[in-house]
């Protein structure tokens, strides 16, 4: 038998430094930390980025397929994902969870584990948060605090007429990855003598289960000296971001289905499950990759970069908002990638 300790024999205080203990402070900014009344941060001039994220059992994770130590991951990659999109370097994070008695310290060790493993690759610094009980399930609450020059922020909102349409890495794996996690989930539940199969689909079920953030991208755009006109970061889905910079700004886009990136693995898996890689880039989510607009001339600063594709560009809001497919034909873009998926 595994080992049980109940999280009420800590008590809150007791669990908090527990949980806490091997988290050590990287950020100068960092003044005063977890264990007084709140924390204390100075960005030295700097401006502060905050953002939050509410992530709750059965709606945003499943712990049937999720293991705890890769959601205390996802927790802290899901939040600085959004610093970075805002063109920002993450620092502190704060985080609440509310749990029921299922839950015993040693699962809450694993969880912490990932947070801490998340906390040293994006170098940031557990300043304090809450634990409560909770009736049934787990809820996590975690806010990311970022810092950034004056005037080096980056919005949705700011993008202009002629930009550059750029996504990161490739898109589309983690709903593949969903997709796989569900149906042998069903599997399971009517028969669990049936071992799951996730058939050597590594890449997408850990681009769903353990995301990264694109630290890299936003340390490229310091190193090329390149501001881009508007950034978001991929959760939603392809089309719905780009929707978004649209709208915000104010502006049309033209997107080429034959540009969006999508990884081989991706494809294969596409294929395998009989659904359309495009719809799975367009309308999946949770790649946590970023779509980002330049100016034209900037191109040359992004063309030798791998990890960047240019899928398109931004138009008078008059022209509407359209993808042309791989076929050649021309449609609406929506939030649901293009009206022909749901006529399918």
């Amino acid at each position: 038998m595994e080992e049980r300790t109940e999280i009420a024999s800590l008590g809150e205080f007791g669990l908090i430094e527990h949980l806490t203990k091997n988290f050590e402070i990287k950020q100068a900014s960092t003044i005063v930390t977890v264990g007084d009344d709140a924390a204390v941060i100075d960005h030295f001039g700097k401006q502060t980025v905050i953002t939050n994220d509410l992530l709750v059992e059965g709606v945003h994770f499943d712990l049937m397929y999720t293991p705890l130590k890769h959601l205390g991951y996802k927790t802290v990659v899901v939040n600085v994902s959004d610093i970075y999109a805002m063109n920002a370097t993450p620092t502190q994070i704060l985080l609440g969870l509310a749990f029921s008695n299922r839950f015993s310290l040693e699962a809450l060790d694993e969880f912490y584990a990932g947070v801490h493993a998340a906390c040293e690759e994006y170098g940031v610094d557990l300043i304090g948060g809450d634990t409560s009980t909770s009736q049934k399930g787990f809820i996590i609450s975690c806010t990311a605090i970022g810092e950034v020059p004056p005037e080096k922020f980056v919005r949705r909102d700011t993008a202009r007429k002629g930009d550059l349409l750029c996504v990161t890495g490739d898109l589309g794996a983690a709903y593949l990855g969903l997709t796989i996690l569900e149906r042998e989930k069903r599997i399971y539940l009517e028969n669990p003598k049936i071992q799951p199969d996730l058939e050597n689909e590594q890449y997408i079920v850990g681009r769903l289960l353990k995301p990264e953030a694109r630290k890299d991208i936003i340390e490229f755009f310091e190193e090329k000296e390149l501001t881009p006109t508007a950034m978001i970061d991929v959760s939603d889905g392809l089309s719905s971001e780009i929707l978004h910079i649209c709208t915000k700004s104010n502006l049309g886009c033209v997107l080429y289905e034959e540009k969006i990136p999508i990884g081989e693995d991706t494809r294969q898996a596409a294929f395998k499950f009989n659904v359309d890689p495009t719809a799975c880039a367009l309308s999946g989510g949770e790649d946590y990759e970023l779509l980002f607009t330049v100016k034209q001339e900037d191109y040359d600063k992004i063309k030798d970069n791998a990890q960047i594709s240019v899928v398109g560009y931004l138009t008078d809001v008059e022209e509407g908002r359209t993808i042309y497919t791989k076929g050649g034909t021309r449609h609406p873009l929506t939030a649901q990638g293009w009206n022909a998926f749901k006529q399918q």
